[in-house]
């Protein structure tokens, strides 16, 4: 997107310098890269990035809200309620995709939000990696806030590891040797010294949860969460000494619940310039829109783009039992802004915050940006193309 940065950019490279990096990413934790990683980074224009920080701002002013958390309760199905809810999210992470306004100007388009953490150790070890492989100007950086990783990594440590010693906090997931982001799960246990114990090894005793380590049974006293319970109800046989929703003492960074209160279900209570409209599904009582080929439909609870529909009929919308379980936003045009060999790809970009439980508003740390050429970002959507996949964003100083 920054034309400059770009020229220099595809100028040096060289598949070989491709392939050389990949296998850095690979070789440093052996067996953990399961995703495509793209051949670029994003170099992203002070102007454009000004616009993404003024959508980030409106978007977390709705958020604060005194009411948000009343407008809020029916996202949280009361049998997956967890108890000992914070105040606020721990993590907040904003997609916006890039396109075009009618003046030609680049701008962001809200795509998701979600209130739950985002691959924070990954992101910074990627893209530390892409500078040690490839020219990127001094003038862009990655980092907000902080003026270097071991600032980076300090601020994350506070963050996760609040005043707790690293064995008693944990990193939790179901099967995580499974998970397609287990690479960061390697990376933050690296960083922090905290390590991605499965939920099936959790042991509950009372109101306190342990976990065994070299014969040793540690007590767990602060969950960094990254278990959700879509992935959770995928095992409904599971035989747990600890279910999800049971009460325990233990201090949670990124409480299950905000995975649900800040996700798609807050969406129809933002407005913006960047904020593409979007409405409860059950808001139209039957009066669809007449243009449905600009709207896209999406279930509320779902993950990673599942039940997604881009093609709609008045048939298919009047035929869902439960509309109020369902938003219809209008389609944003990604605009094709990332100059490959071969052609031009599309761009979205998640900013990623921290927010301490003592803090007022969250804190931007780190982004990330996806590349890809097909219908929707995302794998499936992007097989056997090139200059496509995860990778980060170096924001014009």
């Amino acid at each position: 997107m920054h034309k400059q940065a770009r020229e220099a950019f595809n100028s040096s490279f060289t598949e070989k310098g491709y392939e050389e990096f990949v296998e850095s990413l690979s070789s440093a934790f052996p067996g953990q890269l399961d995703f495509r990683v793209a051949e670029t980074p994003v170099f992203v224009p002070k102007e454009l990035t000004g616009k993404i920080l003024r959508a980030s701002d409106e978007i977390i002013g709705t958020l604060l809200s005194p009411d948000f958390r009343a407008k809020t309760h029916r996202a949280v199905p009361s049998s997956q309620n967890v108890p000992g809810e914070n105040a606020h999210t721990s993590f907040l992470a904003i997609d916006y995709a890039i396109c075009r306004n009618a003046a030609g100007e680049l701008i962001p388009q809200l795509i998701e939000l979600q209130g739950f953490p985002s691959i924070f150790g990954y992101q910074a070890f990627l893209s530390e990696t892409f500078r040690k492989f490839f020219d990127v100007d001094a003038d862009f950086g990655y980092l907000f806030g902080t003026n270097s990783l071991d600032e980076y990594v300090s601020k994350l440590k506070a963050l996760i590891l609040g005043d707790e010693q690293p064995e008693n906090v944990i990193l939790l997931e179901i099967f995580p040797e499974k998970q397609k982001t287990r690479i960061d799960f390697a990376v933050t246990e690296q960083m922090l010294g905290i390590k991605a114990i499965c939920y099936t090894k959790l042991i509950r005793e009372g109101r306190h949860l342990f976990y065994e380590r070299d014969g040793r049974k540690i007590q767990v006293r602060r969950i960094y969460n990254r278990l959700i319970f879509d992935d959770l109800l995928n095992y409904p046989d599971l035989q747990t000494s600890y279910h999800f929703t049971d009460d325990v003492d233990v201090q949670w960074v990124g409480h299950p619940n905000w995975f649900f209160r800040i996700s798609k279900f807050a969406m129809p209570f933002l407005n913006g310039e960047f904020v593409p409209e979007t409405r409860f599904l059950s808001d139209y009582q039957g009066n669809f829109p007449s243009d449905l080929q600009n709207y896209v439909l999406k279930p509320l609870f779902s993950f990673a783009g599942t039940g997604v529909q881009l093609h709609l009929t008045n048939a298919d919308l009047g035929a869902i039992t439960d509309p109020e379980n369902y938003i219809l936003q209008r389609k944003v045009a990604y605009e094709p802004v990332i100059q490959a060999p071969d052609g031009l790809v599309k761009c979205e970009i998640r900013m990623m915050y921290g927010w301490p439980d003592d803090a007022e508003k969250p804190e931007l740390l780190i982004s990330l940006s996806r590349l890809s050429r097909g219908e929707m970002i995302g794998v499936r959507y992007n097989k056997d193309f090139t200059w496509v996949g995860g990778s980060a964003s170096f924001f014009e100083h």
